[in-house]
């Protein structure tokens, strides 16, 4: 950004400016995930890791990584992403690829991951990221192609189906749902009329029942879905155990610390169905408020990129866009495979679960979005009052 914040600026960010909610909200939401990681990993931890804190002591540690890497981002002009599109779209697609090769490292039947020392790396995550960032400046460059002809149309398509089929690979079929979705968003709103995306939707369903069908173990998640009681110790163990978990929290919980499912009876307590333990330990009550949470982060992505809009800063918010579609659509899928709406995947819930890439990455796109609303803010200024300096985020606050 060519224009410092100033001062007055700084005023302007009052209690009806989003960014002060998205920051609360993403905030609240890290906090609430620190305590509940802990309540739900303590007796896993101490029983498979020798530590009780295992778990929790480096989410502590991604967590302030992640607060490092937020106010980083908030710090970088948007116009490095826009300029590094092409370069970030090779990131992307080249990490899907390293992730293929003896570099991956396979868990639970799945190579998604890529070992650096000290932790993992989902390069799902990493991709997700680049892939929209290199669509949001495509959308900007090519609109007009891209709205009018099916040339301009099926090309970003072409390069988003190639990182999907990477990812199938892998598998990783939750994170190709959560990228397309998030990417045809920000096709749309950017002005394709709703006809050129049927048959698009006609092949993406047609392909997604394909790879169901073609393989037992989804088939099998999808059926276990349908009803998990008829297997509740096989197909539909997991999702039988969650639905126990929300039974037991009825209004008010059972109290943090006194869940009964996180104790080897539900899997993946602390990272895909943590919100099946919070739950359990804060009830009715506490679940809404996390959806509310939520609801309020993505309410204040999404009025950032307006705002963005109407300032004319296409760029900002067509990336905004994307990053609010990628957290809505995950936090949305992973909340609803806990309360069995959904057939069970593997997605964490943004901000909360346990696990480096998934935070690192909502903290840099938290950060994102501050960045573009501090740039729309200095915009407005600028244009009152003339020149300024780059903005400068330091805890939060912006200084001249």
């Amino acid at each position: 950004m060519n224009a410092d914040m100033t001062i007055n600026s700084a005023r302007r960010i009052t209690a009806h400016n989003p960014l002060l909610w998205l920051i609360f909200s993403a905030c609240s939401l890290l906090v609430i995930g620190i305590i509940m990681i802990s309540s739900a990993s303590m007796d896993m931890a101490a029983e498979v890791m020798g530590n009780g804190y295992y778990f929790v002591v480096r989410q502590l540690i991604f967590a302030s990584l992640g607060c490092l890497l937020a106010l980083t981002a908030a710090n970088t002009p948007l116009s490095w992403w826009e300029r590094s599109s092409w370069l970030l779209l090779g990131v992307g697609l080249f990490v899907l690829i390293l992730v293929l090769t003896p570099f991956g490292r396979s868990v639970n039947g799945s190579t998604r991951w890529i070992s650096m020392g000290l932790f993992n790396v989902q390069v799902s995550e990493v991709a997700k990221l680049c892939l929209i960032a290199y669509l949001a400046s495509y959308v900007v460059r090519r609109r007009d192609e891209l709205v009018n002809t099916w040339a301009g149309f099926l090309k970003p398509i072409v390069v988003l189906s190639l990182a999907s089929v990477l990812l199938v690979i892998e598998p990783d079929f939750g994170a190709t749902v959560v990228l397309m979705t998030a990417a045809l968003g920000m096709i749309f709103l950017s002005g394709v009329r709703l006809t050129r995306f049927l048959p698009l939707i006609a092949v993406c369903v047609s392909v997604g029942a394909l790879l169901i069908v073609t393989q037992p173990y989804r088939l099998k998640r999808v059926v276990s879905y349908l009803d998990p009681w008829k297997d509740q110790f096989d197909s539909g163990y997991q999702l039988t155990q969650s639905l126990i978990a929300f039974g037991r929290g009825d209004w008010t919980g059972v109290g943090l610390g006194n869940s009964v499912q996180k104790l080897f009876y539900l899997p993946e307590a602390h990272t895909d169905f943590i919100f099946a333990i919070t739950a359990e330990e804060f009830g009715l009550i506490g679940s809404i408020a996390v959806l509310l949470l939520f609801a309020v982060l993505v309410l204040a992505g999404f009025s950032i990129a307006r705002r963005a809009e109407k300032s004319g800063m296409p760029f900002a918010a067509c990336f905004s866009y994307g990053i609010t579609l990628l957290i809505g659509l995950q936090a949305t899928i992973n909340i609803a495979v806990n309360t069995g709406l959904l057939p069970t995947k593997g997605l964490t819930l943004p901000l909360m679960s346990y696990g480096g890439s998934s935070l690192l990455i909502s903290c840099i796109s938290i950060g994102i979005l501050a960045r573009v609303e501090l740039e729309r803010l200095s915009k407005v200024v600028d244009e009152k009052k003339g020149g300024a300096r780059p903005a400068k985020v330091r805890g939060g606050a912006v200084y001249e």
